[in-house]
């Protein structure tokens, strides 16, 4: 079921995408090795971890981390054996890079995701079954969002006209997108983490289209998203969770997706992929962050570079192409370099307990 989608995707795309995405259609193995890795991995992860509700350890986050990296890392290593060439390497690279750029933007979803469950007081031994339930929702929406992207893209490329010598053909869309990437760099480097400290989600959209539908009990119950009392079947405040965890992943997407189309605009193979493989491995990520968010107070500064970086190459791209190995050297880098320097000067606990 999981491959009709693609193909129709792939047959309806205009000529740039079908010329860009046919390498991918010569190697249908791809797209079965995919969808049987993320329906076995889906079917474990209810079988094994929603089997009962527990707080995750830290070993247990690192493990699960350590297995959807590797699986991230073996795909793209198939994909670069199966295209072969110096294109297998552009599409390793384009991977690689949107893969890598989904995880580093997704951390700021995931201490927003801890501040949520703060709020709502949730239990930890629940936490990963609402965000279980949020990554299938992300896994949907993903989905729209990339097809009807790639559609939309291929809509708005202007006719092609000289520009500094060159004859260059600008999208509009991409334009607007690296524009807009830019401005949320600038907006993330400056923000203020005690805006979202004291931030009310109680009032969020998806708080408030859960509570316009069910009534809602006054009490969680377990792990349970229903519950009876006196006789009548109410939702519990688990549910609003989910409804909130939903919404703000929709907020991110706004940032995440665009970024990854000035990596591979044009084929919706690996921008799925890669979105894909990087969101199924959020949750054990954030059961580390959890436990060591005081560790990480510089890392917002590198993503806000990130996103600047891939506005910047947006903008340029018609006139100045950066490469998919150079965009990866970048965003890996500075990735790596904030982490080190938020570990080597972490906040101190005191200050973090006292937020507590």
């Amino acid at each position: 079921m999981l491959q009709l989608p693609w193909l129709l995707a792939f047959q309806e795309t205009t000529p740039t995408v079908a010329e860009d995405s046919g390498q991918m259609l010569q190697h249908p193995g791809l797209l079965a090795i995919f969808a049987v890795t993320i329906i076995v991995m889906l079917l474990i992860d209810l079988g094994v971890l929603n089997r009962r509700s527990h707080a995750v350890s830290n070993k247990e986050a690192i493990t699960w981390s350590a297995i959807w990296i590797s699986l991230a890392m073996i795909f793209s290593g198939i994909i670069y054996y199966q295209v072969g060439g110096d294109k297998g390497l552009e599409k390793f690279s384009q991977f690689q890079s949107c893969y890598w750029i989904e995880k580093a933007l997704s951390v700021d979803n995931l201490f927003v995701f801890i501040l949520v469950f703060n709020f709502f007081n949730v239990p930890r031994e629940v936490h990963h079954k609402v965000l279980f339930w949020g990554i299938i929702g992300a896994i949907v929406f993903r989905a729209i969002f990339i097809f009807s992207g790639i559609g939309i893209i291929n809509l708005t490329y202007l006719p092609k006209m000289e520009l500094m010598g060159k004859e260059v053909q600008i999208n509009v869309v991409l334009t607007l997108f690296g524009a807009f990437l830019i401005y949320a760099g600038f907006k993330s480097w400056f923000v203020d983490e005690d805006d979202d400290d004291e931030k009310d989600f109680s009032t969020s959209p998806g708080a408030k289209i859960v509570r316009r539908l069910f009534t809602i009990s006054g009490e969680f119950d377990g792990d349970k998203f229903f519950t009876i009392q006196n006789g009548v079947k109410l939702a519990t405040p688990l549910l609003v969770v989910v409804g909130v965890i939903e919404f703000t992943d929709l907020l991110f997407a706004v940032d995440s997706i665009p970024a990854i189309f000035a990596i591979a605009p044009n084929d919706p193979f690996i921008l799925y992929t890669s979105n894909i493989f990087a969101i199924l491995g959020l949750r054990a990520l954030y059961f580390l962050l959890a436990n060591f968010i005081h560790m990480f107070r510089l890392l917002k500064y590198g993503l806000a570079i990130i996103l600047a970086f891939i506005g910047i190459k947006m903008v340029i791209s018609p006139v100045f192409h950066i490469s998919s190995p150079i965009s990866l050297g970048i965003v890996g880098g500075v990735l790596v370099i904030s982490t080190l320097a938020s570990l080597a000067l972490p906040k101190p606990a005191e200050e973090g307990e006292k937020k507590e």
